[in-house]
This record gives structure tokens, sequence and C-alpha cells, in this order.
């Protein structure tokens, strides 16, 4: 991946009869990495897909865009093997989705992935302080889990900075989504250097 800020269309929100070309289109507007919701239907009422898709997308894609698996799943321990056996490269789960995130996370490394850790936007972000350096990706969201096209919570900025910026349908549903990656890419980078001036 790019380096600085790195942008990930939310696939989700693609034309799902058509995935594998959609996936191809946002890498080829400029996509840094790929951003997969997985839902069960009971850590959300949604269900989407599972490792069976994001093999086929693994074959049809070859290997080198990075797949981000976002997992809003009640057991997220069950799905570790199966997820990486498919070409996932980041296992994100949900800290409040298991009694036991250092296990979890232990079990994702060994399988080969990195970490990432989310939590919902009613979760306080000390809570992913324990676990900071354990982990490779922090997803603090912005939106509630388990449905695409929500509005933007502005009042969850203040939890943490961003590097990776996931879109749904402000990306797949523009008419031109390499400019919106692009602008999405210059926002982040722009508040990446006021950061770093303000201290």
């Amino acid at each position: 991946m790019a380096s600085g800020c790195r942008i990930g269309p939310s696939i989700l929100n693609s034309d799902l009869a058509a995935l594998g070309a959609e996936c191809s289109r946002m890498l080829d507007c400029g996509a840094d990495y790929l951003h997969l919701d997985v839902m069960d239907g009971h850590f959300v009422p949604n269900i989407t897909f599972g490792h069976p898709v994001v093999e086929s997308l693994r074959k049809q894609l070859g290997q080198e865009p990075f797949f981000d698996m976002h997992m809003m799943v009640a057991r997220p321990e069950q799905w570790v093997k199966p997820m990486a056996v498919a070409g996932a490269n980041q296992y994100t789960f949900h800290l409040e989705a298991t009694d036991n995130p250092g296990a979890l996370i232990k079990d994702i490394r060994e399988n080969g992935m990195k970490v990432g850790l989310a939590i919902k936007p009613c979760t306080t972000v000390e809570l992913l302080a324990p676990w900071a350096n354990q982990i490779d990706m922090a997803l603090v969201m912005t939106v509630e889990p388990g449905f695409g096209g929500q509005k933007f919570m502005e009042d969850m900025m203040p939890k943490a900075g961003a590097n990776m910026i996931v879109s749904g349908s402000a990306i797949m549903k523009s008419a031109d989504p390499r400019s919106v990656i692009n602008l999405l890419r210059n926002v982040c980078s722009e508040a990446a250097q006021k950061r770093c001036l303000d201290r």
C-alpha cells in the first residue's frame, strides 16, 4: 500500500452482481486497498458475504490488492482461519464482539494477517489503549455498523486522527470515483500535516 493517507472503498456499496469488476474499477481509480464488510446477521442485523466470496475475489484480482476484512460478526474467532486461507490481508474485528481480544490478536497474527481493532461510535476510544501496541490499525466507526449509505457522524472525529479512510457510497456511487478518492486523500493528508504543525 502507498504510504501516508490510504483510501479504501467499502465494496458493500458496489454493484454486487459485478463485484470483481467493481473492485478492479476501484483499484484502477486509485484505491489503495479494498474494505470488505462481513456481516453475520447477529452482531449487526444484516448479512453480507463470507470467505468464499473473498477467495473468489482473490483469484480474480490476484495477490496484489490489500483486503481489509471488517468483521462485523458475533464470533470473530470463528472466521480467522477461513479468511486467512481465502486471502485476507488484514482482519479487523470489533472489540465489542469478543471477551478475549488478546487471544484473538495472537490467532490473527499466527494466521499471517495484520490486525485491525474496531469500535462502534458509542464505545469510548480509551478502550483501544490496552491493545494499541499489538494492532496494526484502529478503526473508529463514524457510522453505526451494519448499514451502508449512512450520514457521516462528525462528532466521532475527535476520537482519533486518521491515515486510513474507508468510504462507501461517496466513492462507489460517484460518477467520478477517482476524483473522490483524490479529494479524500488530500483532505486526510492536509489534516495530518496540520496536526503535526499544531504539536
